[in-house]
């Protein structure tokens, strides 16, 4: 999938690097996922570390996002940008490896993070008493444990991933890193790229759908039997539909970035006229997945600081702290925020409360 050996399945049409446009063009864009990904999930994370206040359950998962992004942004974004610039790999097998392995499980943490945003939202919208799914040990425990599948769904990029060779023009031999050896045959690969389908993609966000047609069809109905002395529970269900606006968000921006590669991939992989077929549609096509791939590891943070005020607000006090100046406004509003999370930690209710991180 990192590798740009579907280019090399028909040796007579070979074009050199140095007349692609891609071989130019891609670096660029690499670049700038590099220099985006690394501040804006750098600035999350500040976020995160340095305001108590924001360390509630939502939170703590886009946090565990922004980990999962800045990890293949440092990792592969660096080693990636090189394959549509040099024609062999030149990094080895240890980076060959290390470089697959940090994208599986980044995807990992995306999809199932975003699966279970989508389920907390779900329980705080339509089941708000089951307050178990909503605390910060069950929230932190869940976090770990998606991080430890996601290594473990990763072990075939461990094992398997490898550095080979090919033959094109003139005898030249192209080296490349691919997770699918040739020694392992066409159906291995075949179960790699459907398994990865399936897990990272069709099935997570078929759970989701699932939750949000339910959130939706609660909201509906609630929103036409709710009489008017119920107004405060008004106001909660408005501020949490905010948040799950928020994940929706970031499950449309995933569903986007990463459609186009896996419909490159299950195409080339099981369509038996494939490498024959292989043309200027297909490899562009491929190469605009492998791009939007990646630019899913950056655009979060941008989409976060379009949806959420409270977030803008700390973006805009870390990233421009010698430009932004705070309005009263803003201040009495972070500071409400700020007091209102310490009272809510320090006085215990038998009911459900408003998450403070739905205030955005």
């Amino acid at each position: 999938m990192e590798n740009d050996t579907y280019g090399l399945m028909d040796n007579s049409s070979y074009v050199s690097y140095s007349q692609r446009p891609e071989t130019y063009i891609v670096p660029v864009i690499f670049a700038l996922i590099f220099f985006v990904g690394v501040l804006g999930n750098g600035t999350l994370i500040l976020i995160f570390a340095r305001n108590r206040a924001m360390r509630n359950v939502p939170n703590t998962y886009i946090f565990s996002l922004a980990l999962g992004d800045l990890l293949v942004v440092a990792i592969c974004v660096p080693f990636t940008s090189t394959l549509y610039t040099l024609e062999s790999w030149p990094w080895g097998q240890a980076i060959c490896k290390l470089s697959e392995i940090s994208k599986d499980v980044s995807i990992g943490v995306s999809v199932f993070t975003l699966t279970v945003l989508s389920a907390e939202r779900y329980f705080a919208i339509v089941k708000p008493l089951r307050r178990h799914v909503s605390s910060k040990p069950f929230t932190i425990a869940t976090a770990i444990l998606i991080w430890i599948v996601s290594f473990f769904l990763a072990l075939p990029a461990v094992f398997n991933t490898t550095i080979e060779r090919r033959n094109v023009e003139n005898d030249r031999v192209v080296v490349y890193c691919t997770p699918f050896p040739q020694e392992l045959g066409k159906s291995y690969a075949q179960f790699i790229v459907m398994s990865r389908f399936l897990i990272y993609y069709f099935i997570p966000l078929c759970i989701i759908g699932c939750f949000y047609i339910l959130m939706a069809r609660f909201l509906v109905i609630s929103t036409q039997n709710m009489p008017g002395e119920q107004q405060g529970q008004s106001n909660q269900i408005k501020a949490r539909k905010k948040v799950a606006k928020m994940v929706l968000a970031f499950v449309i921006i995933f569903v986007i970035c990463f459609l186009p590669i896996h419909i490159f991939m299950l195409w080339f992989h099981f369509y038996p006229e494939a490498e024959e077929e292989y043309d200027e549609y297909w490899h562009t096509l491929r190469i605009i997945g492998f791009c939007l791939s990646y630019i899913n590891s950056c655009v979060n943070p941008i989409a976060l600081y379009c949806v959420s005020k409270v977030f803008r607000r700390y973006f805009n006090q870390y990233l421009f702290c010698c430009l932004y100046h705070p309005s009263q406004q803003d201040m009495s509003r972070m500071n409400m925020y700020s007091s209102t999370y310490r009272r809510h930690n320090s006085i215990t209710t038998s009911h459900y409360t408003i998450s403070n991180a739905e205030r955005t």
